[in-house]
């Protein structure tokens, strides 16, 4: 029965196997104190929240590249009105170990949706972390021997609905992969402003291509660990996006190969450097989609990788 043999030790090879989120039943437009993070917010106050309609026609767009390159889709089973779309937020690969993420306690439901994929994988591969860790797979971002992870060290940890991942989380992470190389960003939080609010490690940093990375600088609370990234790609291999940019979720493409990207059709100028490193791009609409502050990484969660 244990059919599935994972693998995933970075964030661009060769794509075989993902789990795709679904939008088919995204319920009502959510209260505003319901929001999860200031960019739903800013469209639910603006009427222009998106719909399940739009949000399909895009998802389906994404799934279409997928069959285009061969790609085995998983899809979660169907829950009447819930926001089934972020897989990344409910578990992650680091190798062949499926860990399932503890999140916001009124998103369990979305866990038991791919329970059925789960129920595929050799038990002893899945994991999931004691209580006290938080972690959700968009701050979690593998780079072969390296683990980055987006936190937030603050004092104030619990203000924040949007800080995902705390201090507990990257101990975890060192003594659950001892062979890993575990380095963490604090990340800017902010409940109100999604122009100066990093969700995830994925909406401000992500490695793209060979050795190349996408990054914004004042995702980051401190400089150096900014500047780390920039160090550890080179100057030259690092695309700096504007906080514009970042507000739209440039950094939160999604790679099929290290020359194949999915990528949102308004990122003019972040596809056309793209294409300049011979990376080819596949365009897709999901502008409605990251008005729920999450993009094309935000919606898929690869399970094997070459």
């Amino acid at each position: 029965m244990n059919k599935l043999n994972l693998n995933v030790i970075d964030e661009t090879s060769r794509l075989r196997a993902v789990i795709l989120g679904t939008a088919a039943s995204n319920g009502p437009v959510p209260a505003l104190e319901d929001a999860y993070d200031p960019k739903s917010r800013e469209h639910i106050l603006a009427g222009t929240y998106p719909t399940n309609e739009d949000m399909v026609i895009e998802m389906e767009a994404v799934n279409a590249v997928f069959q285009k390159y061969d790609v085995k889709v998983y899809r979660p089973t169907h829950i009447e009105d819930c926001n089934q779309i972020f897989t990344r937020d409910i578990g992650f690969v680091i190798n062949d170990v499926f860990v399932k993420a503890n999140i916001l306690p009124d998103r369990e439901e979305e866990i038991e949706a791919i329970q059925y994929i789960i129920d595929q994988i050799n038990p002893d591969k899945v994991i999931r972390p004691p209580e006290e860790v938080h972690i959700e797979g968009g701050d979690v971002m593998l780079h072969g021997e390296y683990i980055f992870v987006g936190t937030y060290r603050g004092e104030d940890y619990a203000d924040y609905i949007i800080a995902r991942t705390n201090v507990e989380a990257i101990d975890w992470l060192k003594k659950t992969f001892p062979n890993k190389k575990v380095v963490s960003f604090n990340l800017r939080k902010d409940n109100l402003d999604p122009y100066n609010n990093a969700l995830h490690l994925d909406c401000c940093f992500q490695p793209v291509g060979n050795g190349k990375c996408i990054i914004h600088k004042n995702g980051f609370l401190q400089e150096e660990e900014y500047q780390y990234l920039v160090d550890f790609f080179g100057k030259e291999n690092c695309f700096e996006i504007t906080q514009e940019e970042m507000y739209y979720m440039n950094s939160n493409i999604f790679s099929i190969a290290p020359d194949v990207v999915i990528s949102e059709k308004n990122f003019t100028r972040l596809n056309t450097w793209l294409r300049s490193h011979g990376i080819t791009v596949e365009e897709v609409p999901y502008a409605e989609i990251s008005k729920q502050e999450g993009l094309l990484r935000c919606s898929t969660l690869p399970l094997i990788r070459d």
